[in-house]
């Protein structure tokens, strides 16, 4: 099988040289590539036709934004990870950077012992990003994760009855890919709409945020980083901070958000399976799960303990993902509806939460509130 071809792209000869050691020691990759700025960036891809880029945010001449608008167009699925410093000013520009269309990124090395730990930092956070880009080493793809059940049917259709009971709150799981698909689907919720979303968007603290205000800028309805405390309501979303698990408790009418940094699970904190598993407990079968592209199985578990409650699960189809393994983990364990292509994920949401009426309360809010409502967002 040909390696994976990477240009490097980076001002730093420094970070260039750490780049290129990391991974040249995957036999899978080679560096066919480098270049200090965005403009010559440009030219070599002509010239080393790369299956993946890294793109310094940061540099002269032609930044890796304006990088990103300039390329886009003319190499719409070449796969492009951005690599940033774990600063305000840096994840605000990578946030802006994956909505334009970066597929992923990672964070440059800080307070590392030495160049042998940095480049090890990078090589273990970077390939893997790579391969699943670029189709490879994706296990998760083949099988349900160890000790899931695989509730597959013969006929390719749910196995299990929905309850239809009314929808009180949606959440959404994403990971690889997420920002953009995020700034497809949040800005085609409607003002009105008549229950919570809560979102978890694997990023690490500050991007969080950052992420959270573009959504809002863009979107008709708000979006904000999770709070401890915060009381849901309808027509709101919550994006999980970085860093933080973020859950939900409903200890009568009105449910709140906490948080919490109980240790990472699937390598993640926050992490959709947290998320979701709390959601099951609290609404059971009035909510709506959501899981969108992302690289590996965070989900998995708690679309499952929702799909057994009898709530609804929806999933990003294959060709329309970043990396199809999350929603592909859920789909495979058929525990979703057949699964839609990204641009028809808003509608269905949208139509799931109306159809159901609502019949039941809505995080403390009286269902009359809505019953002139669930026909007229859209």
């Amino acid at each position: 099988m040909p390696k994976i071809r990477v240009l490097i792209v980076d001002d730093s000869v420094v970070i260039r040289r750490l780049l290129t050691d990391a991974l040249s020691q995957d036999p899978d990759i080679q560096v066919v590539g480098s270049a200090s700025n965005g403009r010559i960036a440009l030219d070599r891809i002509t010239q080393v036709n790369p299956d993946v880029i890294t793109l310094d945010v940061e540099m002269p001449v032609l930044d890796g934004i304006e990088t990103l608008r300039a390329l886009r167009p003319k190499y719409p699925k070449l796969p492009v990870i951005m690599f940033s410093t774990l600063t305000e000013k840096g994840a605000s520009a990578t946030v802006k950077a994956l909505m334009l269309g970066a597929n992923d990124y990672v964070a440059k090395p800080a307070n590392v012992g030495s160049v042998r730990e940095g480049t090890e930092r990078i090589r273990l956070e970077l390939v893997p990003k790579i391969k699943a880009l670029c189709r490879r080493s994706a296990p998760w793809l083949a099988q349900p994760a160890a000790g899931s059940r695989d509730r597959r049917p013969a006929t390719g259709g749910r196995d299990v009855s929905v309850t239809n009971q009314p929808i009180e709150i949606v959440v959404i799981g994403v990971s690889t890919g997420g920002p953009n698909a995020l700034a497809r689907v949040i800005p085609e919720i409607p003002p009105g709409f008549p229950v919570p979303i809560l979102i978890v968007q694997h990023m690490p603290k500050g991007f969080t945020q950052q992420l959270a205000e573009r959504l809002t800028t863009i979107s008709r309805i708000r979006v904000s980083e999770g709070r401890a405390g915060d009381a849901l309501s309808p027509g709101q979303a919550w994006i999980a901070p970085g860093d933080f698990h973020m859950t939900v408790r409903r200890p009568g009418l009105k449910t709140f958000l906490h948080l919490n940094q109980d240790p990472p699970e699937n390598s993640c904190r926050p992490a959709v399976d947290v998320m979701f598993r709390s959601v099951a407990q609290s609404y059971g079968g009035r909510a709506l799960a959501v899981i969108l592209t992302g690289m590996g199985v965070d989900g998995l578990r708690g679309c499952e303990l929702i799909h057994e409650r009898g709530g609804r699960v929806l999933v990003q189809d294959r060709a329309t993902s970043v990396v199809w393994g999350m929603p592909g983990a859920v789909s495979m364990a058929g525990l979703a509806e057949p699964p839609l292509a990204l641009d028809k994920i808003s509608a269905e949401i949208k139509r799931l939460v109306s159809v159901q009426g609502r019949s039941a309360p809505v995080s403390g809010t009286p269902a009359s509130s809505f019953s002139n409502k669930s026909s007229s967002f859209s």
